[in-house]
Order: C-alpha cells, then sequence, then structure tokens
C-alpha cells in the first residue's frame, strides 16, 4: 500500500468506507462483534498479515510450545512486517485469549500498524494502556492454549465472518474494522475521501437548519454548491 492511500484512510471512517464498498457490490466487510479495546486512538491503517487458530488438542496444546520460536503464534508476533496488522482468526471464540499485552507489546515496538481478533485479549487492562490500536470480541482472561491451537500463518482466514486475505488492506476507527480488498484500497481511499469532505458540508449546512431534501443525497446543485463551499475554505 503506498503512502497517500494510507493517509486517505486515515482520514475516512469504517462507516464511509463501507458504503462505498457496498456501491462497489462488497457486501460483507466489517467484522462482526470486534471492537477497539482501547477509545480514542487514531485510525488502524495496514495491510493484514493473518495467523489461524483451531480448536485446541489437549496433547499439543501446552504452554511449553510456546518455548518453540517457530510457533505460528510467536512467529506472527515476530514476523508481522512493518507497518502491517494481525488479524487471528480465533473463530469467534473468545473463551481462551487470543494474545496478551506482552506480545501485543512486541508487535507495536516492531511497528506493527495494529492487531484484530475475533476472539479475544487478556491483560486487557494493560492493552488499553498501550496506545495501540487492538480490536476484540471482548477481554479473555484465560490463557489461549485452552482453547485455541495456533495452526499457520500467511494464509486467507475468516474474522468476525469476514473473509480476510494476506495482504487485504484493514481499516480501525472508534466503531470498528472493515477489510477492504487490496486491489480496490487506492480507488476506494479516493472515494470515501471525497465523500467525507461533501458530508463534511452536509453537517455544516444541517447545524445552520437546512433540510435534507435536495442536500443529501446529493444532487448536482447541491454538489455546485458543495464546491463553491470548498474552494472558499481553501480546500479545492
Amino acid at each position: 500500500m503506498d503512502e497517500p492511500t494510507r493517509a486517505l484512510l486515515r482520514t475516512v471512517s469504517t462507516a464511509t468506507l463501507t458504503t462505498i464498498l457496498f456501491k462497489r457490490g462488497l457486501r460483507n466487510v466489517f467484522l462482526q462483534n470486534v471492537q477497539p479495546v482501547a477509545s480514542g486512538l487514531p485510525h488502524m491503517v495496514g495491510p493484514a498479515y493473518t495467523l489461524r487458530m483451531i480448536p485446541a488438542r489437549e496433547d499439543l496444546d501446552v504452554l511449553d510450545a510456546y518455548a518453540d520460536p517457530s510457533h505460528p503464534q510467536r512467529h506472527a508476533v515476530e514476523h508481522c512486517p512493518r507497518g502491517h496488522v494481525l488479524v487471528i482468526d480465533s473463530r469467534k471464540d473468545a473463551r481462551g485469549a487470543s494474545a496478551g499485552d506482552i506480545l501485543l507489546r512486541r508487535l507495536m515496538v516492531r511497528g506493527c500498524a495494529g492487531v484484530v481478533t475475533d476472539g479475544g485479549f487478556r491483560d486487557s487492562p494493560a492493552v488499553a494502556a498501550l496506545g495501540f490500536p487492538a480490536y476484540h470480541q471482548r477481554p479473555s482472561a484465560p490463557t489461549g492454549p485452552i482453547w485455541h491451537h495456533a495452526a499457520d500463518t500467511g494464509l486467507p482466514i475468516a474474522c468476525g465472518d469476514v473473509a480476510v486475505y494476506p495482504g487485504d488492506i484493514m481499516v480501525g476507527d472508534g466503531e470498528g474494522v472493515v477489510c477492504i480488498p487490496r486491489a480496490l484500497a487506492a480507488a476506494v481511499a479516493e472515494e470515501a475521501a471525497a465523500a467525507t469532505a461533501y458530508e463534511d458540508f452536509v453537517e455544516a449546512q444541517v447545524k445552520l437548519g437546512r433540510p435534507l431534501p435536495g442536500l443529501y443525497p446529493a444532487t448536482p446543485e447541491s454538489r455546485a454548491e458543495f464546491e463553491h463551499w470548498r474552494n472558499a475554505r481553501g480546500r479545492g
């Protein structure tokens, strides 16, 4: 993902992005039951690096397994590229933690853009204090191997009922996370930025008491008025 696209995506909401993607025929792009651990953080934007969990099995999933550097969860934390988002398929099961604050701090220190799971994070108060974009279903104190076996990385996964392919662009804000197919990211970012600018105009007009018909949705006349409004503010 180029930096202009990343910069644009940092300025638009997941709500706007889901509308732009719906206009392109994509309905299932917003991860279900995935919330920010902490509020008030900047947008999360980055390509997906994927980790897949399957149900745990008692003869394999013991705490000693974490000592192996090739353990897929540990591998993901050490190899998720800078600027990427680690996306974890936890089968929507938050009974056991997908990770905790130490692993998430390691991702942050390595320069990753964020982390998402459709399960839960443990040490969630400490995760919230990190200032690192992290999204999950709910807090989960129990250690992961009770319920999860980390199976592999770098493959297509499901997260929050959404198909996520490695390299898809993940955008997170205060409402949640949207997955943008990477081939569409640049065009979607530009269209979303334009839509956001028009909505800023609409909001200004609504504050002045203007009714919505003829304003939102846009008409040719309101578009022309918007261009004049934007140019008058030096945003043309």
